[in-house]
């Protein structure tokens, strides 16, 4: 088999487990990366990522890989699926072992607090052009649970380079895994990231025992912060309105399977944040997103109230309770004047 069937996925964990599983069927021998020696020596000997995937088996085709150099050894082509906090360090080793040109597909949702870039700005400034030939983000409502059991799922692909985004279709689509183009990959991005801190406050809403109708409220208000700031930094709108944005928004607002949501659900029946993110066991990226939102939105001096308030509640020690009262007092206000001020946004640029 040529080397143009052979994909790597940096991360081994759920997600880039389970698009492994994806890549698989699609006639691809898969290189699993991870930087866990026991957990990689489990996938090979049981086929299985017992920890990530309880009961699911992995295929033949997929194969676990500890050394970094001998998994990018030959390709063109990786995806790389690890935390947002490790994306800088993961960069900087590729740099070490790779000098030939790479695309790389990122699955990963999040903005780096402090700097505030995106994870494909993050990439771009820690490969040099040299080495990195284009980005894609691949994104949407997809649980890792549901897409290793083959479960209908429908994501979508972006990047600068349309023939980028429409090279990581091609690798993906098959009749379980419909993937769709987009070239906005401002608005994939953030419609990606910003969506976990409308499901960490959602999960304390249900924690709260507050019902549908306060779920529904934060998920409609959530979906205006996150267009009113991804607009402001130059994302199309009509974005939010689609996989990206508001499909995201509802699978990880309403699942068991979200960890923002079960983080905030915990947060909400009364546990500290230390507490949650300890019990959890994998990475929450809503907390780190959380901040950066609130700090972007100081930046584009964007109204987010639920950002705000969830803020609050995860650094400055504010009790859940009072925070979802503060937004229900809130001042009267017009519900399409976002819209407004987004089309007039649109309009002027």
């Amino acid at each position: 088999m040529s080397n143009d069937k052979v994909i790597a996925v940096l991360g081994a964990g759920s997600w880039g487990t389970a698009l492994s599983i994806v890549l698989a069927d699609n006639g691809y021998r898969v290189r699993l990366w991870g930087n866990k020696k026991e957990q990689i020596d489990e996938i090979n000997r049981t086929h299985m990522n017992a920890f990530y995937l309880p009961g699911i088996e992995l295929q033949p085709e997929i194969k676990g890989y500890f050394s970094l150099d001998e998994t990018l050894k030959g390709l063109d082509t990786i995806v790389l699926a690890v935390p947002t906090k490790a994306i800088r360090d993961v960069c900087r080793q590729i740099v070490e072992v790779r000098k030939m040109p790479l695309s790389i597909i990122h699955v990963s949702k999040g903005i780096e607090p402090g700097s505030l870039m995106r994870i494909s700005e993050m990439i771009e400034e820690e490969i040099p052009e040299a080495v990195l030939q284009d980005v894609t983000v691949l994104s949407g409502p997809s649980h890792a649970e549901e897409v290793s059991l083959r479960h209908p799922t429908t994501v979508t692909v972006s990047s600068k380079k349309m023939q980028a985004a429409k090279k990581a279709q091609d690798i993906f689509m098959n009749s379980n895994f419909r993937v769709y183009t987009n070239p906005d990959i401002i608005g994939v991005e953030m419609g990606g990231s910003l969506k976990n801190i409308i499901a960490l406050a959602a999960g304390i809403s249900d924690g709260l025992g507050y019902g549908d109708n306060a779920k529904a409220a934060l998920m409609t208000r959530g979906l205006a912060e996150i267009a009113r700031l991804g607009t402001k930094m130059g994302a199309n709108p009509l974005t939010f309105l689609g996989l990206a944005g508001i499909g995201d928004l509802i699978v990880t607002c309403t699942s068991v399977h979200s960890r923002n949501w079960r983080a905030g659900n915990m947060l909400g029946k009364g546990k500290k944040l230390d507490d949650v993110l300890n019990s959890m066991g994998m990475v929450v990226e809503g907390v780190r997103t959380t901040k950066a939102a609130y700090q972007l939105a100081h930046k584009f001096n964007v109204k987010m109230p639920i950002t705000d308030a969830l803020y609050h509640v995860l650094f400055a020690d504010l009790n859940p309770k009072e925070a979802v009262d503060h937004l229900m007092g809130r001042l009267k206000k017009h519900e399409m004047e976002d819209l407004m001020d987004m089309l007039d946004e649109q309009f002027q640029g």
